[in-house]
């Protein structure tokens, strides 16, 4: 994982709230636009930079596209942060 696209997405206030949008499950762009007052090109760049971040992934239904939270690279993000701050990980992740 590139730590600088993920922290070039975590920047921008509108993703960090798609994230917390997606972390009560999947959403398409409709569903996530509604939350926001921008266009709809705009929810899609920012959903852009998200997937460039592998901070979220897509799957087709039929028409639409949906969206969900990566929690795997959320996880590497947050155990990294752990180390830096010092904490070994059985400090957080009991059984590991």
């Amino acid at each position: 994982m590139g730590f600088g696209e993920t922290f070039k997405a975590l920047a921008d206030p509108v993703r960090r709230r798609i994230l917390t949008l997606l972390k009560g499950g999947r959403l398409s762009a409709g569903e996530i636009g509604s939350h926001f007052p921008v266009t709809g090109a705009t929810i899609s760049y920012h959903l852009s930079i998200l997937k460039k971040a592998d901070l979220i992934r897509e799957s087709r239904q039929k028409t639409y596209i949906y969206y969900e939270l990566n929690a795997s690279v959320v996880e590497e993000l947050l155990l990294w942060l752990s180390e830096l701050k010092g904490e070994t990980p059985n400090e957080n992740h009991p059984g590991t």
